[in-house]
């Protein structure tokens, strides 16, 4: 019997893996298909993500560095508010290539990683689980002491076992075009209902183009015009569920989800790789697959670290909804340099944040 079923290999699947088989775990990961693939996310992150990256990733992975975002309140031809910084805000990364190096890491770690799986079901008893699987060479079932569920915003683990699902799905589209953008500034425009549209500059791997909506917000449509509105027309599109809001509960008996899966998600990016795998690492440190009562540990461990960025970011989320004048005077106040942590808006209370609103 093995330790861990994980059933997905992005980031979140994949960085429990390598922490668990490093802490000497059997650990076997299945992927539906091939790691990283079809793309359904953005390549914009965070400067920490490389605190989680194998020796080397940054100079593999790197396509450009960003030092600040333009608010819109229009299109691209409407009078931007700027936050910078005088250092790197953020990174753009190859995304699929994130995902392949963190599954190799897990591989390098122990965790017998095996792509083209796809679960058919999963059950719970009092000793284990259950897990069948459909691979290359017909049906299996394996056992486990527990599963990880991180197989993204549809979860089947999440669905078979009856854990509550994320509070809400937005649905995204991004469309890339090939042109070398030598920009190191994002657009954030808002310009959707509930959400934002954006642009990311990927140095000479192009340009990204996305937005996000809640169900029935016409997504296509809004995205078309977005584009248009750029002058662009993207040479190749993706699109995905973003999970906002992580549900009560994200543990069974013997079973827990991990990353989109249990909705650990940025509320006012939908963003979900840095949430992720500092949940998954809670759960390689918590959760013991010999005792079920410490499942209650990893609940209680990610969410007393991320509760309140996730708080705080619904409320920030709330004011892309607000009257254009109320938007304005809050860009306005809050423009200029800042020290805020792109995936913590907790910083908007740092020591960083108030030196750079009184140098302002």
């Amino acid at each position: 019997m093995r330790d861990f079923v994980v059933v997905g290999a992005g980031p979140a699947g994949s960085r429990f893996a390598r922490r668990a088989a490093e802490a000497g775990h059997d650990v076997l990961v299945f992927e539906q298909g091939t790691v990283g693939e079809p793309l359904a996310c953005s390549g914009h992150v965070s400067r920490d993500i490389w605190e989680y990256t194998p020796p080397g990733a940054r100079e593999e992975l790197l396509q450009n560095e960003v030092f600040g975002a333009r608010f819109h309140l229009g299109g691209p031809d409407s009078e931007p508010h700027r936050f910078y910084r005088d250092e790197p805000v953020s990174n753009v990364i190859d995304r699929v290539g994130l995902d392949r190096t963190l599954a190799d890491a897990a591989r390098a770690a122990g965790a017998d990683l095996h792509e083209n799986h796809t679960v058919l079901s999963v059950t719970e008893g009092r000793e284990g689980v259950r897990v069948r699987v459909r691979g290359p060479d017909g049906v299996e079932t394996h056992a486990a002491r527990m599963v990880a569920g991180c197989d993204g915003p549809n979860s089947r683990v999440r669905t078979e076992l009856g854990l509550p699902d994320p509070d809400e799905l937005l649905h995204g589209v991004l469309g890339f075009t090939d042109e070398p953008a030598a920009e190191d500034f994002v657009d954030v425009h808002l310009t959707v209902p509930r959400f934002f549209a954006w642009r990311i500059p990927r140095g000479d791997a192009g340009v990204e183009y996305g937005l996000a909506v809640p169900p029935g917000g016409d997504v296509r449509d809004r995205f078309e015009s977005f584009t248009a509105a750029y002058g662009v027309e993207p040479d190749r599109r993706c699109s995905g569920l973003i999970p906002i809001g992580p549900p009560s509960r994200v543990t069974g008996r013997r079973s827990f989800l991990v990353g989109d899966a249990a909705g650990q998600t940025k509320p006012f990016t939908g963003g979900g790789i840095l949430y992720g795998m500092t949940a998954a690492d809670h759960a390689a440190r918590e959760i013991d697959p010999t005792d079920p009562g410490t499942l209650g540990d990893y609940e209680r461990a990610w969410r007393d670290d991320l509760r309140t960025d996730i708080r705080l970011g619904h409320l920030v989320r709330a004011g892309y909804s607000f009257p254009e004048p109320l938007q304005r005077a809050g860009m306005a106040a809050f423009s200029g340099e800042i020290g805020v942590h792109m995936d913590r808006p907790s910083t908007l209370f740092s020591t960083d944040q108030l030196r750079a609103l009184l140098s302002f």
